[in-house]
């Protein structure tokens, strides 16, 4: 029975900075194969980059976060790597200390230096260097505002996200696209940052749902629904948010593939509102429990409850910090296409192109350019892999006090998440995907593969890898977990087969 109940919570010193990072009106901005543009026309809503840093409360230091929430789709591992080392070596940190959460926006442009070549790519170069600097910048601002402070966690649901894997009615296989016949994960965290007087530094959302309101027919730099989502709590919460988006390999908005802006706002309004309802059910202090005092004689024996601090030892988990690097080897899909038949494939297609233009048929013309994108994402995906037959996967799991993370490069199935909490109902997970970008691609379930999803093609790993990573990422909680509290250290968690 139960006669306490305890919200998460976690003892830091942190600072948070917020910067603009919206590219220039003109820059290259197609990102989808269907797109008939190519350049920026305007910006729907700003860019941002925000640098949160979280240390442990018991002083801790050589276990900070350094993390970054960056409107961007993602980057390219070379311009990836080139950026963390920018930031990195202007911060005194090393590249691998910095976590970069891509919010995963698809409205932001992509901005590979592959492209450089197209109209508005001339731009590029000019403005990752831009970004790198300026995030820099918050990451500097931020650590100069650390202090102490406390993280409190709740949980909401909001039902924006959708399951996408559609089977075409037609019978011609599945589509990515709103399948109305399947669940999809509604669970949202949401963190509350106050310092030592009660302040609020910052709103940390948690929420997996694919950023792809506007697609094909968007022509303007935006933050798709992450945008409107911020507006809303940080009116109300008169504090940056950071956004950590979770694992939706097969979520996304149920309206969604549009070009009307409008669309992208009203559904950020629907998380926002969702966040600040669940940041209202938090206790009014931090440091705080829930707790059953007795009973009390009325016209009915009535159970009162409190708010009390929590104190002593039990005070202790609070500051725990822990981390523990956690590694597996996930098999490859099979042989990969080699560059030259990507490159006579896409000569094949270049060809076929001209001769739709030349005829007439703008429709044909339009869907092989598509998969003309198609192919120079093959190149990018394929050419960043180590050799051999397996992926050496691997993360850093921490816990903060009663918070555990798990951030990890590439799109899973949400799955990773659901399980994850299914396995650990007691403890507050907050699961991070798209972090430091994609070198791993999809990460499908089981039972996903096969089925001819888009999310299969476009991934290079085997059936089973998601649910390898899932043992794996469980083994890493559990010793985080039974971890006295008070203590703190760093381990490595071997390959769980």
């Amino acid at each position: 029975m139960t006669a306490v109940l305890r919200t998460p919570q976690a003892r830091v010193v942190a600072g948070i900075a917020r910067v603009d990072i919206t590219p220039p009106i003109g820059i290259y901005h197609r990102m989808w194969g269907a797109a008939t543009h190519d350049q920026a026309t305007g910006v729907h809503l700003p860019l941002t980059a925000t640098a949160l840093v979280l240390g442990s409360g018991s002083g801790e230091w050589e276990q900070m976060q350094y993390l970054l929430a960056v409107d961007h789709c993602l980057l390219w591992p070379r311009e990836l790597q080139s950026f963390r080392q920018q930031v990195a070596e202007t911060c005194g940190l090393q590249p691998e200390q910095l976590d970069v959460c891509f919010s995963h926006t698809h409205g932001a442009g992509l901005m590979g230096l592959e492209r450089q070549e197209l109209p508005g790519g001339e731009m590029i170069a000019g403005y990752l260097q831009e970004l790198a600097e300026r995030c820099a910048r918050a990451l500097q601002q931020a650590l100069t505002a650390l202090r102490p402070a406390m993280l409190t966690v709740a949980k909401g649901r909001c039902d924006l996200a959708a399951n996408r894997d559609f089977p075409d009615p037609a019978g011609t296989g599945f589509v990515c696209g709103f399948n109305p016949d399947r669940e999809a994960d509604d669970l949202l965290l949401a963190g509350r940052l106050t310092d030592d007087s009660g302040n609020v530094m910052a709103v940390l959302v948690n929420y997996a749902c694919h950023p792809t309101t506007l697609a094909w027919a968007n022509t303007l730099i935006s933050p798709d629904y992450p945008g409107a989502m911020r507006a809303v709590i940080e009116e109300a919460m008169r504090a940056p948010c950071f956004f950590i988006l979770g694992a939706c390999g097969e979520l996304g908005p149920r309206d969604g593939f549009v070009g009307d802006t409008q669309v992208a706002d009203r559904n950020g309004r629907q998380l926002g509102y969702a966040v600040l309802s669940a940041l209202e059910s938090l206790p009014p202090q931090a440091g705080t429990e829930f707790c059953f005092t007795g009973p009390v004689t009325s016209g009915a024996t009535l159970g009162a409850w409190e708010h009390r601090e929590v104190a002593g030892q039990d005070a202790l988990r609070f500051s725990v910090s822990r981390q523990l690097v956690v590694t597996a080897e996930l098999p490859f899909a099979g042989s990969f296409p080699t560059v030259a038949e990507l490159r006579a494939e896409r000569e094949q297609l270049q060809e076929q192109q001209q001769a739709a233009i030349a005829s007439g048929d703008q429709r044909g013309a339009a869907e092989i350019r598509a998969l003309i994108e198609r192919v120079d994402r093959s190149f990018l995906r394929y050419g960043s892999l180590p050799a051999g037959t397996h992926y050496p996967w691997q993360t850093v799991l921490r816990r903060t006090g009663d918070v555990y993370w798990v951030l990890l490069d590439g799109e899973y199935y949400s799955v990773l998440q659901t399980e994850l909490r299914r396995r650990f109902p007691q403890l507050c997970i907050v699961v991070g995907t798209v972090v430091n970008g994609s070198t791993v691609w999809y990460l499908p379930d089981r039972a996903s593969y096969g089925l001819g999803l888009y999310q299969e093609q476009a991934s290079v790993l085997a059936a089973g890898s998601l649910e390898l990573v899932i043992d794996t990422v469980s083994d890493g909680i559990q010793q985080l977990a039974t971890t006295g509290d008070g203590e703190s250290g760093t381990g490595t968690a071997g390959e769980t087969a």
